[in-house]
């Protein structure tokens, strides 16, 4: 099909040189994953879908169930948790809840978001499936649905097993999600510290102390995972999350993720160009009830793109010459460009914005001789 490409803003200087951007740092770890949460655009990868051991990255998915239970309207933050021997008798890092007692579901998420409590984990994931292995099928299907393909869950804490792991950009996606969802229960993960038992338990994330524009995410260890840390953070509005695993020890853990943040805040920063359903061009239409009809987007434009260099996007639109009716709301009728120094850097259907019926006989007759007389004295 014939299409017509209109410019749709330019502006930039006529000529501009190309971004000059250093190559992304050195990071010492198994696989790595730098990505604005906003657009989802890769900054920095190394093995991002490698399927790796995540250790206790994997309570970012247990508090995850848990809220979504919350919202539901399933499970209250009040609701009492009786401490069975199974979750007292955990292993590892700990909450230091006892075997006969009840304890709040508050409580409980805090001790797995800020002590990385295992503890606290089994007996939220026994409360809320019934068994830990029926909360690791939960969560599973949570994953599943997220598109996290390369993660499997057998247990609610992240301790070893050949059949529990995931990926780098498997715990940014969720990661990116708990965020967008659920932004009460994620400001848990910037507390520095819980007291339970009176016992002061400060969070394991120290970026939480080192850098104040961190607000989370988790901490992970095992002999097997290494060093993990999923983190995030925010600066003049964009918000970048990194992942590192497989780090050799707590320091190197947020040595490697300061060094991903502060090279996507140094070197490139995210814009809304345009808004979902905002009409973008009235664009001639054949065929039908009305001459034009409206085109734009159906989703937010966000896009990430070199620090600096905002004013030399081009936008363009790809139309067809000959637009017919009849036309639905959000069908597909063109594209959206936008490029940097002839590079194209996103790409998103254009879509009409109104329902367009077929006008009558006599009018479709009228545009019929129109356009038969200007395609034959048309010079393509």
């Amino acid at each position: 099909m014939l299409a017509l490409v209109l410019l749709l803003h330019s502006v930039g200087a006529a000529y501009a040189a190309a971004p000059i951007i250093p190559p992304p740092p050195d990071i010492a770890a198994t696989s790595y994953l730098l990505i604005d949460a906003t657009s989802q655009e890769v900054l920095v990868e190394h093995n991002a879908h490698e399927q790796n051991p995540p250790a206790s990255l994997t309570k970012i998915m247990t508090s995850y169930i848990a809220e979504q239970e919350i919202v539901a309207g399933r499970l209250s933050p009040q609701d009492q948790v009786l401490v069975s021997v199974n979750a007292w008798r955990t292993g590892g890092s700990k909450t230091f809840i006892r075997e006969g007692t009840q304890v709040s579901v508050d409580d409980l998420l805090k001790g797995i978001i800020i002590q990385s409590g295992n503890d606290a984990s089994v007996a939220l994931a026994e409360h809320i499936g019934g068994s830990e292995l029926a909360f690791a099928n939960m969560m599973n299907q949570q994953a599943a649905v997220l598109g996290m393909r390369n993660t499997h869950f057998t247990n609610s804490t992240g301790l070893p097993d050949s059949e529990h792991y995931s990926s780098a950009w498997d715990m940014a996606l969720l990661t990116r999600d708990l965020i967008q969802r659920f932004p009460d229960h994620y400001a848990v993960y910037s507390q520095r510290s819980y007291e339970f038992n009176n016992i002061d338990q400060p969070n394991r994330n120290k970026l939480l102390w080192r850098d104040r524009t961190v607000d989370g995410v988790k901490t992970g260890y095992t002999r097997e995972a290494g060093y993990c840390l999923v983190a995030s953070a925010v600066r003049q509005g964009m918000r970048l999350i990194s992942v590192v695993m497989g780090t050799d020890s707590d320091q190197a853990r947020m040595r490697e993720s300061q060094k991903l943040l502060s090279y996507g805040f140094r070197y490139f920063e995210t814009q809304s160009l345009y808004e979902a359903d905002v009409s973008l061009k009235e664009q001639q239409l054949y065929y039908g009830e009305v001459d034009a009809v409206s085109l734009g987007v159906a989703e937010d434009v966000v896009v990430t793109f070199p620090r600096g260099y905002y004013k030399d996007i081009e936008a363009e639109l790809v139309v067809p010459k000959l637009l017919e009716a009849p036309l639905v709301v959000g069908q597909e009728v063109g594209e959206l460009k936008l490029r940097l120094h002839d590079e194209t850097i996103y790409q998103a259907p254009l879509v009409a914005l109104a329902d367009v019926e077929e006008s009558g006989m006599f009018s479709q007759l009228s545009d019929f001789i129109s356009l038969f007389f200007s395609q034959l004295f048309s010079d393509e």
